[in-house]
């Protein structure tokens, strides 16, 4: 599948579903209707661009009203016709249904203009009302922007680093993942001599004992070990304090912190990816002459990488998150930038919502561009060992 026809595939889903006639539609536009009342009802913002067409609120106000009177009919003969109401209802008539549906089309219009006159320019307002103001606003929204404002340098230095982070740490964690997968899958074959037995058992128990203490503690205590560990051991060197904080910084200690932290776990996704890989196409590797690491690299691991990406993107996400425990040790991260900000105003509480808003942000940015990533790779992998009478090339995998 192209990615063109999975991103078609949602929105032709979308255009059909609006476009076609619903028994429920009075039902769910409803909602809509009521949505759309509740924010007229509130206080026109500065911006407002109804401030001075009173009158055409009032119309759409009052259409809303009668679309929920219209709903609240519909409901009545429904209950009061239960088991006939498809047959004897006038709402279930094709040419009423399609009114229905353009009547739907002018609910949901009317709620949006409402919403970007009161939401929107509500937004606008309380910026415009923060970027000019001497002293922080009483107002939580106009606080917020205010804060932002003021101390964008500050969040976006916290941004970048966070941003860094997770994105180098879960890329370096997946090659170091990929190394210690293979030293825990690894098997003990009848060519083996002692010498590779016993790095095979070796390296398998150091990866189980890794992934067992790793994903057994929290991070933020791996974070306090690591940090103030390594910062011990150059203490019993000649280096004084400067000179150490140079070479060991917050920022290269978080950096180690998230890639050992992530390489256990991503260790775990890889490996649950390779063992799904069915077993016959190893077998079948392996009949055609392939030696076990041959099997591995041509074979197992590309398919089982390919199975594992959902598992691997959600490892980015949550590394975005995740390494706000690293302002633990002083990583001039966001979660830092938050502390820092909400104690220059004496407002953690909005400074945090702020924050917020920013992970949110950036967590649903991550996803939507892993989503395409895997929708990309997702191509159906060639079987080994198949019923085909097609031949297989193993040097395709």
């Amino acid at each position: 599948m192209t990615t063109a026809s999975a991103g078609a595939r949602p929105l032709g889903r979308l255009a059909s579903f609006v476009l076609d006639d619903h028994r429920y539609v009075l039902l769910g536009t409803s909602v809509i209707a009521a949505m759309g009342m509740s924010l007229s009802s509130q206080p026109r913002p500065a911006l407002s661009f109804l401030a001075g067409a009173y009158a055409l609120e009032v119309v759409l106000y009052y259409l809303l009203v009668a679309w929920l009177v219209l709903a609240a009919v519909a409901l009545a003969f429904k209950l009061a016709r239960w088991k006939t109401y498809a047959q004897v209802s006038p709402f279930t008539q094709p040419t009423v249904a399609r009114a229905l549906r353009y009547g739907s089309y002018a609910v949901c219009g009317i709620t949006a203009v409402l919403a970007l006159d009161r939401l929107g320019m509500g937004i606008a307002s309380a910026w415009q009302v923060a970027v000019t103001a001497e002293t922080r606003p009483a107002s939580t929204l106009e606080s917020m922007l205010y804060m932002l404002y003021n101390s964008r340098a500050i969040f976006f230095s916290g941004f970048k680093t966070t941003v860094a982070l997770a994105v180098f740490g879960t890329v370096i964690a997946f090659f170091l993942a990929l190394l210690l997968v293979f030293l825990h899958i690894q098997v003990i074959d009848r060519s083996d001599n002692d010498f590779v037995r016993f790095w095979k058992v070796v390296g398998s128990g150091f990866a189980r004992l890794y992934s067992t203490v790793v994903r057994g503690t929290p991070m933020m205590v791996q974070a306090m070990i690591i940090f103030f560990g390594v910062f011990a051991l150059f203490k019993m060197t000649d280096l004084t304090t400067t000179q150490i904080n140079a070479i060991w910084s917050t920022f290269t200690a978080g950096l180690v912190t998230i890639v050992l932290n992530s390489t256990a776990y991503m260790m775990e996704v890889l490996r649950g990816g390779i063992e799904s890989v069915d077993t016959g196409q190893t077998e079948a590797a392996r009949s055609l002459g392939l030696s076990q690491w041959e099997a591995m690299r041509k074979v197992v691991f590309p398919q089982g990488v390919k199975f594992a990406i959902p598992g691997l993107s959600n490892e980015l996400v949550i590394n975005i998150k995740d390494s706000s425990v690293l302002s633990v040790i002083g990583t001039f991260d966001l979660m830092f930038a938050t502390t820092t900000v909400g104690g220059i105003y004496y407002a953690k509480f909005e400074a945090a919502l702020v924050t917020s808003v920013i992970y949110l942000c950036l967590t649903m940015i991550a996803s939507w561009l892993l989503g395409r990533l895997a929708n990309r790779l997702n191509v159906k992998s060639v079987k080994l060992g198949s019923t085909s009478d097609q031949p297989v090339n193993v040097e395709e995998h």
